[in-house]
């Protein structure tokens, strides 16, 4: 099997790269900074430093939402040609913070009280009747950048008079007290392969391991490993790191990344979570090639039985000790059963087969 994982070079993509050659004949670490996508009429190609795009049966793609539109773009075109743990709607979600809180709404996934608006005014009368303190965010942005934190209804007034000379767009969070503390999960699939608590210092409200948070393990229950495989499923993501806080309704998502750095998890919990993301990469890309076989000899016997004409089958042949196997679809094209009788014309590199009609 061949696959290439595009990112944009950090640690943890090299960690993967590294992990997956254990299980792939071949592996390409390719930037996505390099990547081009063209769009002309009827056609759209995937370009990797000015050349054609390779064939690969595996393709993860990584990068921060600087890169959305292309990786969406690129997943959007190797939709169905290769098996993608990321699908292309997730490449808008999980980098926009506003249309992941939809996301998880519409999922009945539970997370802290969101508000947007339109405008100025209707923003601070959204503000004049919230409970203090409250969280204010743009919906772009990692690593806990675009996050703030407005302690009254004054503090709160002055960073939205800031955010509307800005022309910025703004998500209002209700704050949820978890002692400057936050859960990290990283999502393989239909489990949770590893999570952390990231508690930040007294004075920093975010958590982030970028923002100076420090990492702890963490077991968590069972309703939190259920939220966190439910909010990447939402997110269209097979692979996925989900935020959530502990509060006494239970855990609340708020946030999903399809991009999330390993570093912290792996210090935290001792796991070695790229060999788990590399192995599951290799097990749905066996299966996604025996899905495309299966459907390939679907169409070929499709295309056998609206024809009385002589079909040729290109396909390997598997031996049993020195004896050859025809291939099951040889079997049924030809119609021959194992009671028939049959003539065996062998010549070199070719052997014939006609049944006899002793009848």
């Amino acid at each position: 099997m061949k696959a290439a994982i595009i990112s944009l070079n950090s640690t943890s993509s090299k960690w993967t790269a590294e992990a997956m050659r254990k299980y792939f004949k071949e592996v390409d670490e390719l930037s996505v900074s390099d990547l081009e996508i063209n769009i002309s009429g009827r056609t759209a190609e995937a370009f990797y430093k000015g050349k054609p795009l390779s064939e690969y049966d595996c393709i993860y793609c990584k990068g921060s939402f600087r890169y959305a539109q292309l990786l969406r773009s690129l997943a959007t075109i190797m939709q169905g040609k290769c098996y993608m743990p990321i699908s292309p709607e997730a490449y808008t979600v999980a980098h926009d913070k506003l249309l992941t809180q939809l996301m998880l709404q519409q999922h009945n996934i539970p997370m802290p009280k969101t508000y947007i608006s339109s405008t100025v005014k209707a923003a601070r009368e959204i503000l004049s009747n919230m409970n203090y303190p409250i969280i204010m965010k743009f919906p772009q942005g990692t690593q806990g950048k675009g996050v703030l934190f407005a302690d009254s209804f004054g503090s709160a007034s002055s960073i939205l008079d800031a955010l509307s000379e800005l022309k910025q767009s703004f998500i209002i969070q209700e704050y949820i007290d978890t002692d400057s503390s936050d859960i990290r999960a990283i999502v393989v699939g239909d489990k949770v392969v590893g999570a952390m608590m990231r508690r930040g210092s007294p004075e920093e409200k975010r958590s982030n391991i970028h923002a100076g948070g420090v990492g702890e393990p963490i077991e968590l229950d069972d309703a939190s490993k259920e939220t966190a495989v439910k909010a990447a499923k939402a997110t269209g993501a097979d692979i996925c790191g989900v935020d959530m806080l502990e509060s006494v309704k239970g855990p609340l998502v708020i946030e999903t990344n399809i991009s999330p750095g390993l570093q912290g998890v792996v210090k935290a919990t001792k796991i070695d979570i790229a060999d788990k993301i590399a192995k599951f990469l290799a097990e749905k890309t066996a299966g996604w090639l025996e899905k495309k076989k299966a459907k390939t000899s679907k169409d070929i016997m499709k295309d056998l039985r609206s024809s009385d004409n002589e079909s040729n089958i290109i396909t390997s042949l598997d031996y049993r000790g020195s004896r050859i196997l025809l291939p099951e679809i040889v079997t049924k094209a030809s119609g021959i059963k194992s009671a028939d009788q049959v003539e065996i014309i062998i010549n070199k590199d070719k052997v014939t087969l006609k049944k006899l009609d002793i009848s």
